[in-house]
């Protein structure tokens, strides 16, 4: 049980002598309306403050109960921007006899991987090369402009269309991985100003929302893989994913759909349809129903400026065609590439593991190659991604062998494979997960 009188919210770190905390009473504050959790073994209510939390409520409610710290440390690269809103959250620290890690962590792990963090600071590996981001930049407003005077200066024939279509896919991919930059506070000091391009790319280039991307896509980083925590392995009951989740709805006798043929159903629903029918119509509906007017204003100048760019050319209906076939085309591109790296790897129930292991378990990286990197947006680099995700990504390449060696002492799993092979096992582990959901529902 706690010790010391006060459990409010709103204590302040000056208050003495400071209320300390047994792991077993910060456990049970893991509730919607009641949730503690803690960083550097000072213990914070969070409750009321976490609906203002920039990257959402749900990513920081997936950590009440638990030691936070090298998530908080991970996620905020301005840490005395931050520690500002953390002060008045203050309500005590761990008991002395307290350990640092919960529910039983291996904190040798912890340790290394946080002096590993340190000699990243020390290699000066999150500092971005403005540079590197300005040419990416500039390629996919090249893009753009290559792709509309083919239109103007050929025509709108069949191969006109064909090659300006498959080079607003290549702009519209590059600019997915541009904006998951910013989006990771990776390219500018300051936090607002990766914000403002963020919005730029994300919305003006692609058309899509930044907070939506923010609130889904943290949660994914903070829990990757765990049912009801990650939205990414959330399927609509379309597909079931790892060993758990199969087994568990062939046992309640669960069939949506026939889940044993996934893996080839996948290729018409998956790829196809991701971005161009759900994405796309979750996007919209977001930001209407949560009024976000900022990100709906920047979503309309895409549409007004593709339809200002294509309906000379098409008509209406017929750019509005040739939009949905730009992103049916880009789906695929987006399904492969960000599923790769994750499907095929553990997926199921919360398992409180430390930092390092929780990523490691979820991620794994395809090898490094020019057109890896570019096709990717270094996402091959997934495992240093999710270790660092506000490191800039053309310095994964140099944290990598340390990683791996990391890894090596550990004992823990590093799994790096061709581009060829990565792209294969998302068929495989989907098919060995359906034959799981059928054995299951045959005889158990």
């Amino acid at each position: 049980m706690g010790k010391g009188g006060n459990q409010g919210e709103g204590a302040t770190e000056s208050e003495s002598p400071m209320p300390t905390f047994s792991w077993e009473e910060i456990q049970k504050h893991n509730l919607r309306t009641d949730r503690w959790l803690v960083i550097d073994r000072k213990v914070y209510n969070i409750t009321k403050w976490s609906s203002r939390h920039p990257g959402g409520l749900r990513v920081i409610g997936h950590y009440a109960g638990e030691d936070a710290t090298d998530a908080f440390y991970a996620f905020h690269p301005d840490l005395d921007f931050v520690r500002k809103f953390l002060k008045p959250l203050l309500i005590g620290e761990l008991a002395p006899e307290e350990p640092s890690q919960d529910r039983g962590k291996n904190s040798q792990i912890t340790e290394d991987f946080r002096a590993l963090r340190k000699i990243a600071e020390d290699m000066n590996l999150f500092k971005p090369n403005h540079l590197f981001f300005l040419l990416l930049l500039a390629h996919i407003i090249a893009m753009e402009s290559i792709a509309w005077f083919t239109i103007f200066y050929f025509g709108n024939g069949w191969i006109p269309t064909l090659v300006t279509a498959f080079v607003l896919v290549i702009s519209q991919a590059q600019a997915g991985w541009l904006q998951h930059d910013y989006g990771h506070l990776s390219v500018y000091k300051k936090s607002i100003w990766n914000h403002i391009v963020h919005k730029f790319v994300i919305g003006h280039l692609k058309g899509a929302s930044a907070n939506w991307w923010n609130h889904r896509h943290f949660q994914h980083h903070a829990k990757p893989n765990i049912f009801h925590k990650d939205p990414d392995v959330n399927m609509l009951h379309m597909f079931v994913l790892g060993k758990w989740q199969p087994i568990e709805y062939g046992k309640k006798k669960l069939k949506y759909l026939p889940y044993n043929h996934q893996h080839q159903y996948f290729f018409l629903i998956g790829p196809p349809l991701l971005i161009p029918m759900y994405f796309q119509y979750q996007i919209i509906m977001t930001m209407i129903v949560r009024k976000d007017w900022v990100d709906l204003a920047w979503a309309i100048s895409y549409y007004t400026r593709f339809f200002f760019t294509y309906i000379p050319f098409y008509g209406v209906l017929g750019a509005f065609v040739f939009l949905n076939f730009i992103r049916f085309l880009e789906s695929h591109w987006f399904v492969w590439v960000t599923q790769m790296n994750h499907i095929v790897m553990e997926v199921g129930q919360e398992s409180y593991r430390d930092w390092l292991s929780s990523q490691l378990a979820a991620t794994c990286n395809v090898e490094q190659s020019f057109f890896n990197d570019w096709f990717s947006g270094h996402l091959n680099f997934q495992i240093e991604h999710h270790l660092f995700p506000t490191m800039p990504r053309h310095n994964f390449y140099k944290i990598a062998p340390l990683v791996k060696s990391l890894c090596a002492k550990h004992g823990i799993e590093y799994q790096e494979k061709p581009l060829l092979q990565a792209l294969q096992d998302i068929i495989r582990s989907l098919k060995k997960s359906g034959q799981l959901w059928l054995d299951a529902y045959l005889h158990k």
